[in-house]
């Protein structure tokens, strides 16, 4: 795709461009707050599950179904169409409408989510049932002491298919909002309400994983200097997530935020984060 440069014709366009994206809004609110809804529906079914499992996957199941309605709205929603234009030589990127400290932000807690769980697995062992990849078991002093839920194969590979499915649905969103028709600014906006969704995903998956981790530590006596190093490297990763999930549902409920934040400042919405 070229980008598109600023030149416009006297046409009756202008008002055009101003009835679409009014008319088309409501839609792409409403399936924003759809996702919201049948996660929380979701949640508050799967939260009753017992061994640490409810909780989990319902974090999950949350942080899934609003990627989905944030990629409805998308999808639903048409581009806001401009004046005429003329064609530059530039070609459009994704990168150019990611805010790019928040998207560093979260490709660094995805990071640190697949180590995290990658560690954990390597160190999971079966819980009092026989069952793998759901306890630590740890011994010392002649003693064996079996701590779960711990977030080995059994909790991590769902986690990481949820990841995989939202990054890969996501990445989908963000080529087709660069490459489609549209104005810069609708592109951004659109830009941040995916990065927010996919971040929703990242945050609260890590928050559970990190959650899960810590859990296990303190509720035992044999993990030693190691357990401790463990405490104080998930607790930080587990602060940061928590922080950082309302940040991303406030910009999934409120799409107009951050072009809000923009003509506040005036700079039409085009602060990157």
């Amino acid at each position: 795709m070229l980008e598109l440069g600023s030149r416009t014709s006297a046409s009756a366009s202008a008002p055009a461009s101003a009835s679409t994206p009014a008319s088309r809004a409501p839609v792409d609110r409403y399936a924003r707050w759809t996702g919201l809804a049948v996660g929380a529906l979701a949640s508050r079914w799967l939260l009753p599950l017992s061994n640490g499992e409810g909780t989990l996957y319902a974090i999950v199941a949350f942080g899934l179904c609003a990627v989905a309605g944030v990629l409805l709205g998308d999808v639903l929603t048409a581009p806001r169409r401009g004046a005429v234009r003329t064609a530059a030589l530039t070609p459009r990127r994704v990168r150019d409408y990611v805010p790019p400290r928040m998207t560093a932000l979260l490709l660094g807690l995805a990071t640190a989510l697949v180590v995290l769980l990658t560690a954990a697995a390597t160190v999971a062992s079966p819980d009092d049932l026989g069952r793998a990849g759901r306890a630590l078991t740890l011994t010392c002093r002649g003693v064996t002491e079996s701590a779960g839920p711990w977030p080995g194969l059994y909790y991590g590979l769902p986690i990481l298919a949820s990841l995989a499915v939202a990054t890969a649905a996501c990445g989908w969103s963000l080529r087709r909002i660069a490459t489609r028709p549209g104005d810069e600014q609708s592109r951004r906006d659109r830009a941040l309400a995916i990065v927010a969704a996919w971040g929703l995903v990242v945050s609260s998956s890590l928050f559970g994983a990190a959650s899960m981790v810590s859990g296990a530590l303190m509720s035992t006596t044999c993990d030693g200097a190691l357990g401790v190093a463990g405490n104080w490297t998930v607790w930080p990763l587990g602060l940061i997530a928590l922080l950082t999930a309302p940040w991303c549902l406030f910009t999934i409920i409120s799409p107009r935020a951050a072009a809000w934040r923009g003509r506040r400042a005036g700079t039409g919405g085009t602060d990157r984060r």
